[in-house]
């Protein structure tokens, strides 16, 4: 039996639900994302991107290209709330469920074809969405999660498409390479200064050809190219939290000491996140002390996995949760409602140098390991460790 699987991508999400909360949005050019110069677009809408915006590029830029823009600085609580909606209905009615990112889902629905047809039951399915919370939907469907993903990107906006099983090399040839999946700035550049526009070529090409060029990575953008990807549906629930505790050798008031390990416990567990292609929507602190009382607070944010955003989060229930009064045995750390995603950083709040830093830190991490390289209140602390030995 045939696979059937759906993408289903929010158009404009996050310019959407801003749009659902003030109708004079409507048909404007709007940029989502910081108010300063130095923030970087988190969203924006159509009319904005006929004018060369896009996503995650740095506000000052955007802003020159459409100045006539009306900038929103945005509401991840808002946004986290629709996102929620849109997953409960999905999955009051299909089988297996993926939630790719805040505004993406797959869903695997093989066999439903049986009972109702899946081209139909997924318009039906759109239809429902758009009806209860107003938001535009597109989706695609075919045999495996990449074409049915840039399926979606040919839907667009507020479509839908099918691509029949036999057929996915054929849709994907004439496309840019700038479909693929895999494929970013780098790739892309490199694939075009040997000549390489089309998704046809790929498929004309020799997988060994491609590993040559790319490595390992070249193998899977060949598959890719060629239609061809057995990664399952995986439901978001399989790993539900992730976290990290520390017990002092002396129970300690230093705060300064309290927020640098801290910070080093969100630096890697958002790193965990990233590596793991996962978001997290729940933030917990816990705080055990000297006498071993403890106190747990938590709370529930826009999906994400940025250091910078998180560790904001976590200072906050610091200041809620520390007695000064007393002596802190443990800390620790743990995030939750873990979703799959690769939404990077926290586009309302970390400039374009945060981005690029967060991608550099990564790549060195990748190479030589998460101890090889460490944010400088972590290596602080380190030094502050290292003076107290004899």
């Amino acid at each position: 039996m045939e696979r059937q699987i759906v993408h289903c991508d929010l158009d404009t999400f996050f310019v959407s639900v801003e749009r659902l909360q003030n109708s004079s949005l409507v048909g404007k050019p709007v940029l989502i994302g910081g108010g300063s110069d130095r923030g970087v677009v988190a969203s924006c809408s159509y009319e904005a991107r006929k004018f060369g915006v896009h996503s995650a590029m740095p506000m000052h830029l955007a802003r020159q290209l459409c100045p006539e823009a009306i900038l929103v600085r945005g509401d991840h609580d808002l946004y986290s709330k629709y996102s929620n909606q849109v997953t409960k209905i999905i999955e009051e009615k299909a089988p297996l469920v993926e939630k790719a990112s805040i505004d993406e889902h797959y869903l695997d629905i093989t066999g439903m074809d049986r009972y109702f047809g899946c081209w139909k039951w997924t318009q039906e399915l759109r239809q429902r969405i758009i009806q209860q919370t107003g938001l535009p939907i597109s989706f695609g469907l075919s045999v495996n999660k990449t074409v049915s993903k840039i399926a979606t990107g040919e839907a667009k906006p507020c479509g839908e498409k099918m691509v029949d099983d036999g057929t996915e090399k054929r849709f994907l040839a004439p496309l840019s390479i700038r479909k693929i999946p895999m494929v970013g700035g780098k790739t892309y550049t490199m694939l075009r200064n040997i000549g390489i526009s089309r998704i046809h070529t790929i498929q004309e090409m020799p997988v060994f050809t491609m590993q040559r060029i790319l490595g390992e990575n070249g193998v899977s953008i060949w598959k890719k190219a060629n239609g061809v990807d057995l990664n399952p549906v995986v439901p978001f629930s399989e790993q539900k939290s992730m976290g990290k505790e520390t017990t002092f050798e002396a129970d300690t008031i230093d705060i300064h000491r309290l927020r640098q390990v801290l910070y080093n416990m969100v630096d890697e567990l958002a790193f965990d996140l990233r590596e793991e292609g996962k978001l997290t929507g729940c933030i917990t602190l816990k705080i055990r002390y000297s006498n071993f009382d403890t106190h747990i607070k938590q709370v529930s944010i826009g999906y994400t996995n940025s250091e910078k955003g998180i560790f904001k989060v976590v200072m906050q229930l610091f200041e809620k949760l520390y007695s000064r009064r007393m002596l802190i045995r443990l800390i620790g750390v743990r995030f939750s409602k873990l979703i799959q995603g690769s939404y990077q950083v926290d586009l309302f709040n970390d400039s374009a140098n945060d981005i690029q830093l967060a991608a550099a830190m990564d790549h060195i991490r990748h190479r030589f390991g998460k101890e090889f390289i460490m944010r400088g209140i972590s290596y602080e602390n380190e030094e502050r460790e290292k003076r107290k030995l004899p």
